[in-house]
Parts: C-alpha cells; sequence; structure tokens
C-alpha cells in the first residue's frame, strides 16, 4: 500500500487504472479492481471521474452463460487523436492513430524543397490541416510528434540533421506559435525504439533498435526508459568507429559503422556487380531470389553489420535486439548470420529480430508517446496496431 499526498495518490491510481484498461482492451471493474489490488470503492469513483471525462466507455459483454452479463470498460478511441510525423529528406510521413493506438491516417508526402523555411511552412500547414479535421472529437487533434533525423537537444532543439545540412534550428518554437496542438521533437530512432516496445515487446525493459537506412541510428531502452545520454544524443552507432583510419566520414571521423553497414553500401556494391543502377525494390528482389553473383557481397555487409551489433551488445548488455531493415528483411537467413558472428562467451542477449513496423516504426512511435504523454501514464503497452 502507498502512503503519500492524497491528490498524488489519486493519480497513481488514476494512470494504474488507464495502464490496465489499455493493456486489456476490454476490462470489467471487478477484474480491475483484482488486477491492480486497489478496492472497489477506488476502481468505482476513478471509473466514474474517466467516464466523464469521457475516456473510457461502458460495453455489456455478449454472452451465453446464465446470470448477468458483465459491464466491460474500453479506452474511448474517439475521444483524442494523435499526429505522428516522419521528417525525412525525401518524404514527410504524416499518421493519425485515434486512442487507442489504431492508425486511423497514414499520408506521405513528397518533401520537394529542402531549405528550412520551406519545410516549415509545409509542417505548419498540414499541421492546421489536421488539427481542423480532427476538431470534432472531445480532446481534438491533442498531440503532434515529429521525427527528426538528427541530433535532438534535451530541450527539443535540433543541434544537426545531417541530409538537411541543418545546425541548431528550433523547429519546436517555429511551428507552436502557429497552431494550436501540443508539439514534441524527438530523433526518429529513439521513436522506433519506442514503438517496438509499446507494440511489440512489452516485456522488454532493455532493448536497442537498430535503424539501418541510409545511415545507422539506434534508439536504446535501459530499465524500461529511453536513454538519451547527457545531451541527448545518445544512439549515434553510425558512427561508431569499426575501421580504424578508413574511409573519411562526413562526421570528420574515419572508418565509422554506417560507411560500411548503411544500405547505399550494399547497393552500391551490387550495382558494381551487375553494371547497372538499381532500386530498393530491385535490391530487395535479388536478395530474396537468393540471386547467387551477389551472395559474397551480402555477406560481407551482413558480417560488417555484426561488427557494430557485437559492440553495441557488450556496451550495453541488452535483452532485445530489434534491427529495422528493408534490405536485411529481404535476405533469407539474415538474423541467423548475424548470430554466428557474435562468438564471444561474453556476448550475452537473449535475443535478435527483425522489426515488423519496417519504416512505420518512427511515426507510429511519434502517435504512441502523444498517447502516454496526454493520458500521463508512466508506461503504456499496446496490442491493438496493424503491422505493416
Amino acid at each position: 500500500m502507498v502512503i503519500g499526498d492524497g491528490q498524488y495518490i489519486k493519480h497513481l491510481n488514476r494512470s494504474l487504472i488507464l495502464n490496465k484498461i489499455i493493456e486489456s482492451g476490454k476490462i470489467s471493474r471487478a477484474d480491475l479492481s483484482k488486477i491492480t489490488g486497489l478496492n472497489k470503492a477506488t476502481i468505482s469513483v476513478q471509473v466514474a471521474n474517466l467516464l466523464d471525462e469521457e475516456l473510457i466507455v461502458e460495453t455489456r459483454e455478449e454472452h451465453t452463460a446464465i446470470g448477468r452479463r458483465p459491464i466491460m470498460l474500453s479506452i474511448n478511441k474517439a475521444a483524442a487523436y494523435f499526429l505522428g510525423i516522419d521528417l525525412d529528406y525525401h518524404t514527410i510521413t504524416y499518421f493519425i492513430s485515434d486512442l487507442q493506438g489504431n492508425i486511423v491516417s497514414e499520408e506521405i508526402v513528397e518533401n520537394n524543397k529542402k531549405d528550412y523555411q520551406s519545410v516549415i511552412l509545409s509542417l505548419t500547414n498540414k499541421m492546421k490541416s489536421y488539427e481542423k479535421i480532427y476538431q470534432i472529437a472531445r480532446y481534438g487533434l491533442a498531440k503532434i510528434t515529429i521525427g527528426v533525423h538528427g541530433t535532438v537537444n534535451r530541450d527539443q532543439s535540433i543541434q544537426f540533421i545531417p541530409k538537411f545540412k541543418w545546425y541548431n534550428v528550433d523547429i519546436k518554437s517555429d511551428i507552436e506559435s502557429e497552431i494550436s496542438t501540443d508539439l514534441s521533437i524527438e530523433n526518429n530512432a529513439n521513436l522506433s525504439a519506442y514503438a517496438e516496445n509499446v507494440f511489440h515487446y512489452h516485456e522488454s525493459n532493455n532493448l536497442l533498435n537498430i535503424l539501418l537506412s541510409s545511415g545507422i541510428g539506434a534508439g536504446i531502452i535501459l530499465d524500461g526508459d529511453l536513454h538519451k545520454g547527457y545531451d541527448g544524443h545518445a544512439g549515434e552507432m553510425g558512427h561508431m568507429i569499426i575501421y580504424p583510419n578508413d574511409k573519411p566520414c562526413t562526421c570528420g571521423n574515419h572508418g565509422c559503422w554506417e560507411l560500411y553497414s548503411s544500405e547505399p553500401v550494399l547497393t552500391e556494391a551490387i550495382e558494381e556487380i551487375k553494371g547497372s543502377s538499381f532500386t530498393t525494390e530491385d535490391v530487395e528482389s535479388l536478395l530474396r531470389s537468393k540471386d547467387e553473383e551477389i551472395k559474397d557481397a551480402a555477406e560481407h555487409w551482413i558480417e560488417n553489420i555484426a561488427i557494430g551489433v557485437n559492440n553495441i551488445v557488450n556496451l550495453y548488455n541488452p535483452e532485445t535486439i530489434v534491427i529495422n531493415s528493408k534490405l536485411l528483411s529481404a535476405y533469407p537467413g539474415a538474423i541467423a548470420h548475424i548470430k554466428t558472428q557474435l562468438k564471444s562467451s561474453i556476448t550475452q542477449y537473449h535475443d535478435i529480430v527483425l522489426s515488423t513496423l519496417g519504416k512505420r516504426s518512427s511515426a507510429v512511435g511519434a502517435c504512441a508517446m502523444g498517447i502516454q504523454t496526454f493520458l500521463e501514464v508512466p508506461q503504456l503497452q499496446i496490442n491493438l496496431i496493424k503491422e505493416a
């Protein structure tokens, strides 16, 4: 039993009840009392408040057993909506989720303008449009979260986005005066790791999510919380040096991991072998078909990925490692091949898996982070997401 300030205890109880309703999907008052350990009177008062706030709804369970049909409680999914944005160089992805975590709208917009002011104007106009669409909900568009492919400071200002070559910009301040919805900025790899934890690996309090695309980034969950480091820049694993004094990197160092293990590296190697240009989809097709001509290049690429994974495992001792990569997912036996490279007796982990969320992970994570902030719950577990 927790002893303390009355309002604080009420808030804790409210968070606990909301968490259990979200996790369960549907649950009765009696089962809530059993699961939470709270007495029936506390459950009754808190549930009444949540019903008044229209955050939850009641339904009668359909069954054929003799007796009264139990009244079930579930999240009122239409009470509020959340906008998650993945701000990439060539495209901007906009996802809308309801309060239950279901993705109700997906929009991918080609990003043809690269200068800062043009992108900010585009983002702002799109946000205003979504605010108008969802204003009919009880809480409207309750939260917007933007995932950026760069380093985000703890105050949510941007230190650097390499592809755009934006240094020391403050997207949050430049946009929030133009919109009415609360806005947050987060690193895309952090959002991806958060999504994996919320929607799939609920029980893993120590999870590493590695994003392989044009570069490499990692989201780190340690003891149940996102690990951001001193300035908020933790997870820039692509700039871990694996071949000292080798290829020069745009970061200023030599031999960085992403110079050998990002997806364009494999594409370029295959183009050199085949003597022609290939799209990502072309490369995926070649990998799935086990094209013998590119086998050595693909396995060399995977071995370089394994070097970085080995270093990360030794640094963080994660329970679960999730790798998010279209090309790695296309290569049969890729994860098994990585595991064979982790030979050290001190390299310990529970499992290495491929992400099923794919490119959606950052935008989906942005929506979920908005839900957690809005509901003011310490942790979030959702089982209703539609996978890619």
